[in-house]
């Protein structure tokens, strides 16, 4: 009997933004294949008898290959198991589900995917920052950070991007420097507004304030740790009054992610 795959999102971090669809399937899976972004207390969840599959990496070390997942993936649902397949954020957004979706149809293997609350909205959401707002942006551009704006070959247009009312960075920190003189070099100003929030959601969030000009040096100054999402432009620029997330009183017992490897 040939089982199905169900690729999950499961939320920014804390164990109460998957899903209602993503627990239920968490709750009844036969296998479950997890990345490093997941809390310990989601992972509970799972059944006592379920496999329990860690697939993490963190700053290029991976435990698995993305090809020695997909083939996973491939071989447990061929052997009749249901499996989960549980990755922070959404699936698809920076989630590599479009390859394991391309390997369960080309095995020719039934699959599912659930969406799931991204670091994206969740970290403009826990820092009061409104990334569409009437009168002041009408959009916004995400983009992985992951890939430096010289690199050979780069597919971001960033004379594109420098003009965008909001941009949400993921993976940021160790390219922040030449992301920040991209932008200018690309006509953004200099006192652009920039937004950096660390683990959001979680008791350990943390933000910090500064221009595009300023951001590398404040960050040299006061580091954030990993995870942590970028936003420059107007979404930034958003009163302190409108905060109203106290990590100590909103978020206790939420510790955030599984500390097994890290990641940019």
């Amino acid at each position: 009997m040939t089982g199905k795959a169900y690729l999950v999102g499961a939320g920014p971090g804390r164990p109460d933004l998957i899903t209602v669809r993503g627990l239920e399937l968490l709750r009844r899976a036969d296998v479950v294949i997890f990345d490093r972004l997941i809390a310990q207390e989601l992972l509970d969840e799972a059944r006592p008898d379920a496999e329990r599959i860690f697939v993490g990496k963190r700053c290029g070390h991976h435990v698995a290959t993305q090809a020695q997942i997909n083939a996973l993936l491939v071989e447990r649902v061929r052997h009749g198991k249901m499996v989960v397949r549980l990755k922070g954020g959404d699936p698809l957004i920076f989630g590599q589900g479009g390859e394991e979706m391309e390997a369960l149809a080309a095995a020719g293997l039934p699959y599912e995917v659930v969406p799931g609350v991204s670091s994206v909205n969740a970290a403009a959401a826990y820092a009061a920052a409104p990334l569409t707002r009437r009168g002041v942006a009408s959009g916004f551009a995400v983009l992985t950070g992951s890939e430096a704006p010289d690199k050979p070959g780069s597919r971001l247009d960033w004379q594109a991007l420098a003009h965008a009312p909001t941009l949400v960075i993921l993976m940021a920190m160790k390219n922040i420097g030449s992301i920040c003189r991209a932008l200018q070099e690309a006509g953004r100003s200099d006192e652009t507004p920039a937004l950096v929030v660390s683990w959001a959601g979680t008791c350990r969030q943390q933000t910090l304030r500064s221009t595009l000009a300023e951001l590398p040096t404040a960050l040299q100054q006061h580091p954030l740790p990993t995870p942590a999402i970028v936003l420059i432009g107007a979404a930034a620029a958003c009163s302190e009054q409108l905060a109203w997330f106290d990590p100590e009183r909103d978020a206790a017992g939420f510790a955030g992610f599984l500390s097994l490897e890290g990641d940019d």
